[in-house]
C-alpha cells in the first residue's frame, strides 16, 4: 500500500478484512482556535466502517504539554479497542485544517506499524465525489496490537538543546512566518515568541493544494529546497504542539526521506524560560 492513497483506491478496497479506516480528525488546543467537536462530526458523517481515533485524548496524561505521545501500552489499548491490529492496513483521514491524519500516521509508525497510509484529500474529497458516508459510531471487534516503540522518530527537549551546538540535524518549523519570526506572539499565554535558534521555516500549508490534496512530489521538493532543507541530511520537524510538524514529516516521507519530530515543539520550548529564542526570518 502506498503512503498516500486515492479515494478511488479506497472505495475499491472498502470491506477488505485487513483494512482499517480511521478518522483522525482533531481541531487542536490553541486558544482561540476553532470550536468544533471532532467526535460529533465523525458521528454525523464518516467513511463507511471508519472508526474514530480521538487524537485529543490519545496523549500522555502525565504531561502538562498538549498532544504528547502517549506511553506504548496506552496507545496499544486504544488501537485494540478500535479493532486496529497487527498486520492490518491502516488508512487515515481527517477534516481538520491542521491535517491531523499526519500526526496519527507519525504516531502509528513510531509505535511500530508500517502499513499506514493517508487518504489524499480526506473526507472532503470523498464527499465531494458523492461517495457514501455512514453516521453513528462504529462497533469494531477488538483486535491485538503489539506496540514496538521506535525512539528514532522522536526528539526531546534535551536533544533539541544539544543540537543547537552540534547542528547534527536540520530543524524545520511548520508554523507561520509571523509566528516563526516572533512578529506575532504565541497564542499560548506565557510562551515566548520566535523560534529555536538555527531552525528553518516551511509553513505546513505550502505542501497542500487548496482542496486538501497533496502537491506533486516535484512541487514538494521545491518547497523543501526553498526552505533551505537538504533531504539527504538528518531532519527534525517542529511546530506549535507537535501536530503540524507531522505534515512536514509526511511530506518528507513522500520524497523518500525520514524525519524525526520534536514532540514538545514550541509549547515546550517557548514555555521554558531557560531555552534560547531567536527572532527574525530564518
Amino acid at each position: 500500500m502506498d503512503a498516500l492513497v486515492t479515494t478511488r483506491w479506497l472505495a475499491a478496497e472498502l470491506g477488505a478484512g485487513d483494512l482499517c479506516v480511521v478518522d483522525a480528525t482533531y481541531f487542536g488546543s490553541v486558544p482561540g482556535g476553532p470550536q468544533r467537536d471532532a467526535r460529533a462530526e465523525y458521528e454525523a458523517a464518516h467513511i463507511p466502517g471508519a472508526v474514530f481515533l480521538d487524537l485529543e485524548s490519545l496523549a500522555d496524561a502525565s504531561s502538562d504539554l498538549p498532544s504528547m505521545l502517549p506511553p506504548p501500552d496506552q496507545f496499544a489499548a486504544r488501537m485494540e479497542s478500535l479493532g486496529v491490529g497487527d498486520g492490518d492496513r491502516i488508512v487515515l483521514y481527517d477534516v481538520s485544517h491542521y491535517h491531523t491524519a499526519t500526526r496519527a500516521w507519525w504516531m502509528l509508525r513510531t509505535m511500530g506499524a508500517r502499513d499506514v497510509a493517508i487518504l489524499d484529500g480526506g473526507l472532503a474529497k470523498w464527499r465531494a465525489e458523492g461517495r457514501p458516508v455512514d453516521s453513528g459510531a462504529a462497533q469494531p471487534a477488538r483486535a491485538s496490537f503489539m506496540p514496538r516503540f521506535d525512539p528514532k522518530g522522536v526528539r526531546s527537549l534535551d536533544q533539541m538543546t544539544g543540537n543547537i551546538v552540534s547542528r547534527d540535524e536540520q530543524v524545520l518549523d511548520a508554523r507561520s512566518p509571523a509566528r516563526f519570526s516572533g512578529e506575532e506572539s504565541d497564542p499560548r499565554p506565557g510562551n515566548g515568541a520566535g523560534h529555536i535558534p538555527g531552525s528553518l521555516n516551511l509553513p505546513y500549508g505550502r505542501l497542500l493544494n487548496a482542496d486538501g490534496t497533496w502537491k506533486s512530489t516535484t512541487v514538494l521538493k521545491a518547497a523543501f529546497d526553498a526552505a533551505g532543507i537538504d533531504l539527504t541530511k538528518p531532519l527534525v520537524t517542529t511546530c506549535g504542539s507537535g501536530i503540524t510538524a507531522a505534515v512536514l514529516a509526511f511530506g518528507a516521507h513522500l520524497l523518500g526521506a525520514d524525519a524525526a519530530l520534536y514532540d514538545g515543539s514550541w509549547s515546550e520550548w517557548g514555555g521554558d524560560p531557560s531555552t534560547p529564542k531567536a527572532t527574525g526570518a530564518a
